[in-house]
């Protein structure tokens, strides 16, 4: 996985990504993302080394944004409710403005070989560890009453996770009413007082 791929690796991660979110990793062909950005055969292991290793890196990037997303929220406060309203608001954002990524990376699991899946596996771990941790936090300093904040971390991711199912951008909702509502939803979860 290249940290800066190349234009011409981009465009097939892209190609990969869309037929994965259309088809299926099972279904898609290596032949079938070299057709979609027009490159034949061997020419297209000159890019990249297998479908395998595209998934892998679409899966990782997924994680490594959601991450990001994530240290750029709860930073700059210390209050535990506000710091989980900014983590449940990034993590539903991101799922309606990624929708494809979500999508694979949800499905896609089954589909990733070792070492790739330990390695998501654990990301997404420390993800969920971080909700937890926040909950926790909140519940510690009698902000929040949530009875099992594991659980509740499940919860708040899973309907985050969901939006990237339903969400359009043009669809009934706006992405701030989306983000804003989950938001609420989070909080009565938690017990936010």
């Amino acid at each position: 996985m290249n940290d800066a791929p190349s234009p011409r690796a981009a465009e097939i991660r892209t190609a990969a990504l869309d037929l994965f979110t259309a088809h299926g990793y099972e279904a898609t062909t290596m032949t079938d993302i070299g057709a979609r950005v027009g490159i034949r055969g061997p020419s297209l292991y000159k890019h990249v080394a297998s479908k395998q290793e595209l998934l892998a890196d679409i899966m990782s990037g997924t994680m490594e944004a959601l991450h990001a997303e994530y240290r750029r929220a709860v930073g700059g406060t210390g209050d535990p409710v506000e710091r989980l309203r900014r983590a449940v608001e990034a993590h539903v954002r991101y799922h309606a403005r990624n929708r494809r990524e979500a999508f694979v990376g949800n499905r896609e699991l089954r589909s990733l070989e070792e070492p790739h899946r330990s390695a998501i596996l654990d990301r997404r771990a420390d993800y969920a560890s971080g909700f937890r941790a926040l909950i926790q936090a909140g519940t510690e300093a009698g902000r929040f009453r949530a009875s099992s904040p594991k659980l509740a971390a499940y919860a708040i991711l899973d309907l985050g996770m969901g939006v990237a199912a339903w969400f359009r951008d043009d669809g009934q909702f706006t992405e701030n009413e989306v983000a804003w509502e989950y938001v609420e939803f989070a909080m009565r979860l938690v017990g936010a007082g």
